[in-house]
């Protein structure tokens, strides 16, 4: 039975979502707060399934509470509710490290259904087998500068040395892949990574931006995989010319 932990400080709320959960079969536990959650996730390595985790929470918000879950390397799956539907602070939950979300107020068959889509997610990961070796290139990994990056494992492999990325990292750079060499322009970004509007704010692409040559990147200040195009976006190259 799959194990769900609802964060929030609204009981009703809470109340009615553990209610209809235990209907479709979950396994369901409720923290009213932000270090509850925590306490149970890091200090005592609760296992758990899905987070549903609310941005406005009494002690903490619910960016920091993903943030401070994947600096500790947990990567359960987080489904962020947030009563705030702009765009900036849909892209401030992917960059804080969740995996979904969806505005307050909610239709309860759609909550449902992000939950069991995460679910399959997580067991694709669990399920899937390590690259071969050597590393070959199909719609699953991609090799580039003596890395592979495996998009159902979430996972960058540079020597020895395995990064694990957040869906929202590794769904950017897939999306930089797959263009690879061309510009790709913050706007496109956005429209077709994470379905907003052009209009919205794009520093938080411009953060993802930064993460990613950090795992990518021998010198991430002098890029040569991930280079900005002034003005528009950023392009990637697979197999940079040598100096």
């Amino acid at each position: 039975m799959n194990r769900v932990l609802i964060v929030e400080d609204e009981e009703h709320i809470a109340r009615g979502l553990r209610f209809n959960l235990e209907a479709e079969g979950y396994s369901v536990e409720v923290a009213g707060t932000a270090k509850g959650a925590l306490q149970r996730l890091l200090q005592n390595k609760e296992h758990f399934d899905v987070l549903v985790l609310d941005v406005m929470l009494p002690d903490k918000d619910g960016f920091s509470v993903a943030r401070e879950l994947r600096t500790s390397q947990n990567y359960v799956p987080v489904l962020m509710l947030t009563a705030r539907g702009r765009p900036e602070d849909v892209l401030q939950g992917f960059d804080a490290g969740a995996d979904d979300y969806l505005p307050k107020p909610f239709d309860l068959d759609i909550l449902i259904a992000r939950i069991g889509g995460l679910l399959r997610r997580k067991n694709w990961l669990q399920t899937t087998q390590m690259p071969p070796t050597p590393p070959v290139e199909s719609s699953d990994t991609f090799s580039f500068g003596g890395k592979v990056v495996d998009f159902q494992k979430l996972q960058l492999t540079a020597g020895s040395r395995t990064i694990q990325l957040t869906l929202m990292e590794a769904e950017l750079l897939r999306y930089l892949i797959k263009n690879g060499g061309r510009p790709v322009s913050r706007k496109e970004i956005l429209e077709d990574v994470w379905n907003l509007r052009e209009d919205t704010d794009t520093r938080a692409i411009d953060n993802f931006i930064v993460r990613l040559r950090r795992h990518i990147e021998a010198e991430p200040s002098t890029p040569r995989h991930l280079l900005t195009v002034r003005g528009l976006g950023y392009q990637f190259v697979p197999n940079p010319q040598e100096k």
